[in-house]
């Protein structure tokens, strides 16, 4: 079903139950088609440490590198 800005917002809950149900709803601005409702689903949480003993970080990752510096800031000596 396509339906303008105009009518959506005066039936946005009869929308969503038909979105609940199953119904494919595009909601178009000057009958051309800009969003589709969707029943939202959420995320899944995210497993930490996933990666944990398979990559290697070095000590020194933190420390800033002169040259690096030099050509971002500029030689400021």
């Amino acid at each position: 079903m396509i339906i303008n800005v105009s009518k959506a917002k005066t039936n946005l809950s009869k929308l969503i139950d038909m979105v609940c149900l199953g119904e494919k709803v595009i909601i178009a601005k000057n009958n051309l088609p800009l969003v589709e409702l969707v029943v939202h689903s959420p995320q899944k949480k995210r497993k930490l440490g996933l990666l944990s003993g398979q990559i290697d970080i070095p000590d020194d990752f933190l420390n800033e590198d002169e040259d690096i510096n030099k050509m971002f800031y500029g030689d400021n000596s």
